[in-house]
């Protein structure tokens, strides 16, 4: 396992942080691990087992209060699966297999095996959507449909960014407020302000975790092709990570069936699209 935080006691108070905001989780839930050949991975699991399965992969630095906002009206109609991925700072193993190795396809899978899921549908957001996208390429008939915000795999990172976060992580409170503008975009201190406890949480795991420093590698083109399933992919205009426009392109490209949207005014963060993502699963029916 890698030692993926600064210091031990940072790590206590990213997940001790983290254990008290899942005490309190805004909708009824199960949490529990299941074993991976990777290490054990962490669930929360709402909604009804009669409803069908939908798997929530959050990005990076990053862990499953990233849906907080949106599992309430989530696990009306879903039982849903928030994972926490491995290496992130939440409660899954630290293990950080390489990208190309295709380890974390092979994990995806073994964690929907190991919740007994023959198939789903996926949220996944930024590093949450390369892995989305590397499974759903792997193990097309596992996935019924496919809802990718600002994935990484369409197209290279800026990097810019990375250098920028490392720096501005070494500038006390103004450079984690000057990290989160990056992520957020074209968002004002005042509205991310606004984001309040979430604000405060990721502040703190900018402050203790190491994220990673690899690139996410391009999903192939060959890969690509196989995906069939409906999709809904969400872009931010002003996303500072991940080309927008260039990952649009190809996605429609290889996936003609997909329906994207470019939302204005909005970075690397989108949160808070239940209704988009409820309507696209809906009119796809179940």
């Amino acid at each position: 396992m890698e030692n993926i935080y600064k210091s031990e006691l940072g790590k206590r108070e990213v997940l001790g942080q983290y254990r008290t905001i899942l005490a309190s989780w805004p909708v009824e839930n199960h949490q529990y691990e299941v074993e991976t050949s990777l290490g054990p991975t962490f669930v929360i699991e709402s909604g009804s087992k009669d409803t069908p399965p939908l798997i929530l992969l959050h990005g990076s630095v990053s862990n499953s209060y990233t849906w907080y906002g949106d599992v309430v009206s989530l696990s009306k109609t879903y039982n849903v699966y928030a994972i926490d991925i491995i290496g992130e700072a939440g409660l899954s193993a630290a293990s950080r297999p390489s990208y190309k190795s295709g380890a974390y396809a092979l994990w995806l899978n073994e964690t929907l095996h190991a919740l007994r899921l023959s198939t789903c549908s996926i949220v996944a957001m930024s590093l949450g959507g390369w892995m989305a996208l590397s499974f759903a390429t792997t193990y097309p008939d596992k996935v019924d449909k496919l809802v990718l915000l600002c994935p990484g795999g369409l197209a290279h990172e800026k990097a810019s960014f990375l250098w920028k976060a490392i720096f501005f992580s070494l500038l006390g409170k103004w450079g984690q407020l000057q990290t989160l503008k990056l992520v957020g975009g074209n968002m004002s201190s005042s509205s991310l302000s606004e984001l309040g406890e979430g604000l405060t949480f990721a502040s703190l795991t900018f402050k203790y975790f190491k994220p990673r420093t690899a690139k996410m590698p391009l999903i192939s083109d060959q890969s690509l092709y196989q995906l069939t399933m409906p999709i809904l992919m969400l872009f931010g205009d002003s996303d500072q990570l991940i080309p927008a426009s260039k990952s649009i392109n190809r996605l429609k490209q290889f996936a003609q069936q997909a329906r994207i949207e470019l939302l204005p005014d909005t970075g690397h963060l989108i949160v808070n699209q239940a209704d988009r993502i409820l309507k696209f699963l809906n009119l796809q029916g179940s």
